[in-house]
C-alpha cells in the first residue's frame, strides 16, 4: 500500500514547522502511519521565486500527487519597497496571480487534491525592531521592513483568491489577532512563531483538513495494526496489503 502524502509548501514558517514546537511536528504525528507529511518549505522565499519550483515539487506526470498540499506564502511578498528587504517585495496584484497559479497548477496534478492557502501571520513591527536591534544594534535599521497593515492587504488577497478559486483557507492574520498580546504570546521576531503561535496554526490546519473530509481518523492505516496479526498465522493480516501467500 502506498502511503498518501500531504505537502505543506511555503516559506520559512513552513521550513522552520518541523523544528521542536513547530506546527508540523504535531501534524505529522497525527497522521502517523497514515499519511506521510512532506515540509518543502524555503525560508526568504516570495511567490515569485517558488513559481521555479512547481514543477520540481509537483510534476504533473506523477502517479501518487499529495492528497492535500497548503500554501503559505506572503509574509515575504509582502516586504516594503524602499525598507531593508525590499529584494523580496512582489506588488500585491502579482502575488495573487501567482497564488492562482499554484493553485491551478495542483488542480492540474490533481482534481482531488485537498488545497489549503494560509495568510501570513500579523506582523508586529516593534517586535521586528527588537531582532534588529538584537542582530546589528546601533547599524540596526530604524525603521521596520514590513507593516501589520501592508501585511494585512496581503492577507486579505490571499482570502480573496481562495475565494474565487474555491479552496479552503486560514487566515492567520485574523485569527491571531483575537487574542491579547499577540504580538508576543504568538511572535518571537515579530514574524515568526513563538510555540504558542505553531499552537494556533497546527490547530487550524487539523480544522480544516477535517472539514474537507481528511481527518486522520478516516485515513486507513498502511499496514496492519500489531492487534491484527494473528501469531499463529500472522501472513493472514498481510495477504491484502503485501500480496502475501497463505
Amino acid at each position: 500500500m502506498v502511503r498518501p502524502k500531504i505537502v505543506l509548501f511555503g516559506d520559512s514558517i513552513t521550513e522552520q514547522s518541523i523544528q521542536q514546537n513547530g506546527w508540523g511536528v504535531p501534524l505529522a504525528n497525527a497522521y502517523s502511519r497514515r499519511a506521510d507529511v512532506l515540509v518543502r518549505g524555503y525560508g526568504g522565499y516570495n511567490t515569485r521565486w517558488a513559481m521555479f519550483l512547481l514543477n520540481h515539487l509537483f510534476p504533473l506526470d506523477s502517479t501518487t500527487p499529495p492528497i492535500a498540499t497548503t500554501i503559505f506564502f506572503g509574509a515575504n511578498d509582502a516586504a516594503l519597497l524602499g525598507r531593508t528587504s525590499e529584494r523580496q517585495h512582489v506588488p500585491i496584484e502579482e502575488f495573487k496571480e501567482n497564488l492562482r497559479k499554484f493553485v491551478r497548477h495542483l488542480k492540474e496534478c490533481s482534481k482531488a487534491m485537498q488545497i489549503v492557502l494560509i495568510t501570513p501571520p500579523p506582523l508586529s513591527e516593534e517586535g521586528r525592531l527588537a531582532y534588529a536591534r538584537s542582530q546589528y544594534g546601533e547599524k540596526a535599521t530604524k525603521v521596520p521592513e514590513r507593516t501589520n497593515e501592508v501585511t494585512g492587504q496581503y492577507a486579505n488577497a490571499c482570502v480573496e483568491v481562495a475565494n474565487e478559486i474555491g479552496v479552503w483557507y486560514i487566515n492567520l492574520w485574523s485569527k491571531m489577532q483575537e487574542t491579547d498580546d499577540w504580538q508576543t504570546k504568538f511572535l518571537r521576531d515579530g514574524l515568526h512563531l513563538t510555540t504558542e503561535g505553531n499552537t494556533v496554526l497546527y490547530k487550524e490546519v487539523i480544522k480544516v483538513f477535517n472539514e474537507a473530509g481528511l481527518s486522520a481518523d478516516n485515513l486507513p492505516f498502511d499496514f496492519p495494526h500489531h492487534s491484527k496479526i494473528d501469531s499463529e498465522h500472522p501472513e493472514r493480516a498481510f495477504q491484502q496489503v503485501c500480496d502475501v501467500p497463505l
